[in-house]
């Protein structure tokens, strides 16, 4: 039986380079054999924390908007693919904005031992996602035992449809079928 795999895109943009890749991570996934759910925070409405710790109470946020249920899916992943533009070489602030949100499983014993990071960034500077992928490691620390698995950055891919006919877009594929 497969893996059950949580996909969760974090550009705002219609069609963006991004979501392309992490469709394509999914194909690879499901020809695979894997169980694939793709979430993205475009239209989710997310608040900021608000460091109240009612969820290390409660085990669940105060705060009644989409983030609930991500977590709930989140930790019942066996793993997470976190899929975001490069924005001035980080992560979007929507996936931080989530990224802060997830203490509620931090105090849960996550299924999730497997990350990946898959990103899309105009400047074609191949460590223009250091920051984000260091971003995510330091999420990763957090949670016990798991680690990041794989990396993908599509670099200089920032105009609409071009992440198509980049390298990453067969790597994209090739990541998904082989996680």
């Amino acid at each position: 039986m497969g893996k059950k795999i949580l996909i969760i895109t974090a550009s705002l943009r219609n069609g963006s380079n991004t979501d392309i890749l992490a469709k394509e991570f999914m194909r690879g996934s499901e020809d695979a054999g894997h169980s694939i759910e793709i979430i993205s925070l475009k239209n989710k409405e997310i608040g900021f924390c608000r460091a109240c710790y009612y969820c290390e109470k409660e085990h669940k946020c105060i705060q009644n908007d989409s983030v609930n249920e991500i977590l709930e899916k989140m930790l019942y992943s066996d793993v997470i693919v976190f899929a975001s533009p490069v924005y001035f070489y980080e992560m979007s602030g929507i996936l931080k904005t989530l990224l802060d949100r997830t203490m509620p499983i931090y105090f849960e014993n996550c299924r999730f031992k497997e990350v990946y990071v898959i990103s899309a960034s105009t400047d074609d500077n191949i460590n223009s996602a250091d920051r984000l992928i260091s971003g995510i490691e330091g999420w990763i620390e957090c949670f016990p035992g798991v680690k990041l698995c794989g990396t993908i950055c599509g670099v200089g891919a920032g105009k609409p449809g071009t992440a198509k006919k980049h390298s990453a877009f067969s790597q994209a594929y090739f990541m998904g079928r082989e996680v």
